[in-house]
């Protein structure tokens, strides 16, 4: 994938992750995906295990905001260091992170790794 293919993907993918639309977020999935974030150590593999976990995770946050800060293309996909920005009582709590995503060929992602310091979170009740 292309650094330019990789930033029109984020284009269309990281606001499905806003306005709690898991179904919507789901499909840019495989069938055989496998995802991780901190709150996931061990991961959660097929599409159906992950929209569950979606479905309860954009239901919390309905409200966050991600965005694109730089892409790393790697043979199999990219890696996007990108910047969260979640509501609190104080305004946005911002957080940065990085996250590993491959592709199938139907350009599907079939891996997301999500990486970031979660104590922020925590604090706010939303680990």
């Amino acid at each position: 994938m292309t650094e330019k293919d990789a930033f029109q993907f984020c284009d269309q993918w990281l606001p499905t992750w806003t306005g709690n639309q898991p179904q919507k977020l789901i499909q840019f999935y495989a069938g055989n995906a496998f995802y991780k974030d901190p709150s996931l150590p061990q991961g959660l593999k097929g599409r159906e295990a992950i929209f569950d976990y979606f479905e309860r995770l954009l239901n919390r946050n309905p409200n966050w905001k991600w965005t694109c800060q730089e892409i790393f293309p790697t043979p199999k996909g990219f890696t996007l260091k990108w910047l969260a920005e979640i509501p609190s009582s104080d305004g946005f709590l911002k957080i940065e992170g990085l996250d590993i995503v491959e592709f199938n060929e139907q350009n599907k992602i079939t891996r997301n790794e999500v990486y970031f310091d979660p104590s922020p979170l925590t604090r706010l009740g939303r680990s």
